[in-house]
């Protein structure tokens, strides 16, 4: 199972975007502890160090479903602003939320078509008489580069591979940004009244309640071990 993952200050302030890169460090300890793998797809720097405006995240796990349950929507820090000491307010929400429909890029090398080519330009004799240069293209794509950088044929081809990967992230990218645009309006509809996690404090202490009665789970079932153990 694959979701794709924004974490978003919205139009906040600089302390909102400081949040995120909070959120976002807590959230991926929390996701490498359940076994889920990921991967930061987008990240949109904030106005100062440390800080990040958005971030986008591909996550790949058999129940992200389960663990998203507890992440998906507002999440409120409780502080004092480290950036304004006089500023007044004292609860910060920024929204993670899943984008949908998104058509995720898988880019492997079987997909590729390599072409052969004469190396253009000056060079001498043997740029213009062997087929060094070579042309790639991803089939899913269409995406095409030209790579003549070496008179081997075997390190343009390295080449190719490489930038050919990154012309078809790139273009991923963009198009990813243009669903961020998109979903907008639904990241600015934070609810700040009923946030799924809360934090509070520099030093971003959980204030998050496990809400899957796990422990109660398994404190009723020692209880009963034992209560059979007795009647042994």
């Amino acid at each position: 199972m694959e979701k794709l993952i924004q974490i978003t200050s919205g139009r906040g302030p600089l302390e909102c975007q400081w949040v995120v890169a909070k959120v976002l460090k807590t959230f991926l300890e929390e996701a490498k502890h359940n076994t889920i793998e990921y991967e930061i797809i987008h990240r949109e720097n904030g106005d100062e160090n440390l800080t990040l405006k958005s971030v986008t995240l591909l996550l790949k796990g058999k129940d992200l479903s389960l663990f998203l349950k507890s992440w998906l929507g507002s999440v409120c820090w409780i502080g004092k602003s480290t950036f304004r000491k006089l500023h007044k307010r004292s609860n910060w929400f920024i929204g993670i939320f899943e984008l949908e429909n998104v058509k995720m890029i898988d880019f492997h090398e079987k997909d590729i078509r390599f072409q052969t080519a004469r190396s253009q330009g000056s060079g001498g004799q043997n740029v213009n008489k062997v087929n060094t240069a070579v042309r790639a293209t991803h089939i899913p794509t269409n995406e095409t580069v030209f790579v003549q950088d070496s008179r081997s044929q075997l390190e343009n081809k390295k080449l190719s591979i490489i930038r050919l990967k990154e012309k078809v992230m790139a273009v991923y990218i963009q198009q990813l940004e243009r669903k961020l645009k998109e979903t907008w309006s639904m990241q600015m509809q934070v609810e700040r009244g009923n946030p799924v996690r809360t934090f509070s404090g520099t030093d971003f202490k959980k204030n998050y309640e496990d809400k899957t009665f796990k422990k109660q789970r398994n404190a009723l079932k020692n209880e009963l071990k034992n209560y059979r153990n007795d009647l042994n």
